[in-house]
C-alpha cells in the first residue's frame, strides 16, 4: 500500500459514511470536548490496517493523537488494546465506524491467511491469493494477505501470462501448445503459466516448457502423480513450478501441500473472509 492509495480510499469511505455530518455526535457532544479512547481486539487475530485506521482519524481531525500498539502482521489476543486515540471527542466518535471497518476487514483476511500458512508448516509450499478480490480494493486485500504470511499472485491481467482452460479451447486448433508458449514468451517477455485439469493435459503442457503450471481441481492422487511426472520430466532446478488450486480448505490444505506442489492458491482468502471483532471504547472523557 502507498499513502496515495490510503488517502484516496479513506476519503471515499468518509464521504460515504459521514454524508453531511455526524448529526448525533454534533448535537450531543460540545465542540471543544476531549477524550481518551482505545480500540480493542475482541478476538484473537492477526492485526492489519493500522495505516488506514490512523488516516481515518487524521482526515477528520489532524490534531488527534493516534498511537498504534501493534504492527501489521502482529498476533493480538482478545482484549488487547491495538490503538489509542486522544483529542476532540467529536472526531473520535465520527471516525469510529470507518476505522473499525478497515481493521475488522483487513485483520480478518490476514488472520485467515495465517491459519492456512500455519496449517502447512513446515512443508516447503507457498500460500497464494487470487484475483477474486473486492473491486477497487485489491491492493488492500493483497496487503492483508502478505501480513498473514501469504504470497501475492499476479496483481492484474497484464502482470503475467496465464493461459486458462477457455484460452486453450479457443486456441486448440491454431497451433501446438509448445509453439503457443514459445510465441507468448517471445512477444511478452513475461513468465507463462498454463492451467490443466487432467493428467493427460499435463503431459502435453510439460512439453511446452512454461515456467508454471496450474493444477486446477485435481484430486490428491492426481496431484501426487502430477508432481512425480513433472520431476521425472525435468532435471533438478529446471522443472516448472506446480500450483494447486480449487476447493482448498483448512481441512484439506495440508494434504494438498504434502503432495509436493510448490504453491497453493486460495480464492477464499479474500472472497470469503471472516470478521474480526474490534471495539472502540472511550476510557476518559
Amino acid at each position: 500500500m502507498n499513502h496515495t492509495d490510503i488517502r484516496s480510499i479513506v476519503r471515499s469511505t468518509l464521504k460515504e459514511d459521514l454524508g453531511r455530518g455526524d448529526i448525533t455526535t454534533n448535537l450531543l457532544i460540545p465542540r471543544q470536548h476531549k477524550s481518551h479512547a482505545v480500540i480493542i481486539a475482541k478476538d484473537t487475530a492477526v492485526f492489519c490496517g493500522r495505516a488506514l485506521a490512523c488516516e481515518v482519524f487524521h482526515q477528520i481531525d489532524p490534531a488527534l493523537h493516534v498511537t498504534c500498539e501493534h504492527k501489521d502482521g502482529d498476533r493480538v489476543g482478545a482484549q488487547d488494546v491495538v490503538i489509542r486515540i486522544e483529542g476532540h471527542t467529536r472526531a473520535i466518535l465520527t471516525g469510529e465506524r470507518a476505522a473499525l471497518n478497515f481493521l475488522s476487514y483487513l485483520s480478518a483476511i490476514a488472520t485467515k491467511t495465517r491459519l492456512f500458512c500455519d496449517a502447512v508448516k513446515p512443508l516447503d509450499v507457498k500460500i497464494l491469493d487470487t484475483r477474486k478480490t473486492t473491486p477497487t480494493l485489491r491492493v488492500f486485500e493483497r496487503y492483508a494477505v502478505s501480513c498473514g504470511g501469504g504470497v501475492n499472485h499476479r496483481f492484474n491481467l497484464n502482470k503475467m501470462v496465464l493461459m486458462k482452460d477457455n484460452h486453450r479451447v479457443v486456441c486448440r486448433n491454431k497451433e501446438s501448445l509448445e509453439l503457443t508458449v514459445r510465441r507468448l514468451h517471445r512477444m511478452t517477455h513475461k513468465k507463462v503459466q498454463v492451467e490443466v485439469d487432467h493428467l493427460w493435459e499435463l503431459k502435453e503442457v510439460l512439453g511446452a516448457h512454461p515456467e508454471m503450471i496450474l493444477l486446477d481441481n485435481m484430486s490428491i492422487a492426481d496431484l501426487k502423480a502430477a508432481v512425480m511426472l513433472t520431476k521425472k520430466s525435468f532435471p533438478p532446478g529446471k522443472r516448472p513450478l506446480l500450483e494447486a488450486s480449487g476447493g482448498v480448505t483448512l481441512k484439506n490444505v495440508r494434504a494438498i501441500a504434502a503432495t509436493g506442489v510448490d504453491r497453493i492458491s486460495i480464492g477464499s482468502l479474500t472472497h470469503s473472509r471472516m470478521a474480526v471483532d474490534m471495539s472502540l471504547e472511550v476510557t476518559d472523557a
